[in-house]
């Protein structure tokens, strides 16, 4: 799982959605819990169906460990596997005890290092806003699995609040409900399904137009790679940036970061001040 702007950026990267920074620790600190509550992952995972203790599971992007944590409360953890480009996220997923049997490698999501159906289970829970690809990542998705398994992508949905929508375009990649439907059917999932999650008390937040997540799953109907034909992988060419674009992309970009961090605990304390039942 990468992470944000506001603590240094040992991986910078210019994308098409912004510039985003890979490796440091605000977003690993916002899925350790203390912004996203231990129900709310678990209530992302409830699709997953981690009914199987001897399910092999993937978590791609696992980062810290955070999500996989949800994962092994259904499943051995010496059946799990936390795969993580950075290092950094990985040695705190090693820390943690319930995760001492997980396999832990680095690894990128477009280009998996599993073996053709392997897995049961596909979990990616706050990766895919960093993938320069999605489709590519979700296409993998679907080769790694095994015929009937399933894959379970947990991500940001675009807002549609004007001051959230242009931070989302500065910061980092928001998708439309639609597009992570798209990019799961176009892959070859059959009985795509898209569950909205967010905080309980996150109250109003498609009215205000604010951010929320979802949780994505889709079934692998047949054995093999996925019907999906695309080019190779386009490998990241070090470009000469503007000082001053680099700056002000910077600067944009830390300001969503509070930004992101902010909104929560302001729909926090309203929800503790508005009424029960009454809209925010």
């Amino acid at each position: 799982m990468a992470s944000s702007m506001l603590y240094g950026g040992q991986h910078l990267t210019l994308t098409p959605k912004g510039l985003g920074f890979n490796g440091s620790d605000l977003h690993a600190c916002l899925y350790q819990g203390q912004l996203h509550s231990l129900d709310m992952r678990d209530d992302a995972l409830e699709p997953a169906d981690l009914n199987n203790r001897d399910s092999i599971v993937v978590d791609v992007g696992g980062g810290t460990g955070f999500t996989t944590l949800g994962i092994v409360k259904h499943v051995d953890a010496k059946n799990v596997t936390i795969l993580d480009q950075s290092p950094h996220q990985l040695a705190k997923a090693k820390e943690k005890e319930p995760l001492k049997e997980c396999k832990i490698i680095e690894g990128d999501a477009e280009d998996l290092p599993f073996e053709t159906d392997y897995a049961d289970r596909y979990v990616s829970a706050g990766s895919i806003e960093y993938w320069p690809d999605p489709q590519r990542g979700i296409k993998e998705a679907y080769r790694v699995l095994k015929m009937g398994g399933k894959a379970c992508l947990i991500g940001p949905v675009y807002p549609t609040f004007w001051l959230s929508r242009f931070f989302a375009d500065m910061w980092m990649l928001f998708p439309k409900e639609e597009e992570y439907m798209e990019w799961f059917e176009k892959a070859g999932f059959k009985d795509v399904e898209i569950k909205r999650i967010g905080p309980k008390w996150y109250r109003g937040v498609r009215r205000h137009g604010l951010i929320m997540g979802c949780s994505v799953t889709g079934v692998k109907p047949t054995s093999g790679d996925s019907p999906l034909q695309l080019g190779p992988k386009v490998e990241d060419i070090e470009k000469p940036v503007n000082p001053f674009v680099f700056f002000l992309r910077f600067l944009l970009g830390a300001t969503a970061g509070v930004y992101y961090v902010l909104v929560p605990v302001y729909m926090w304390i309203k929800d503790q001040i508005v009424p029960k039942g009454q809209p925010i």
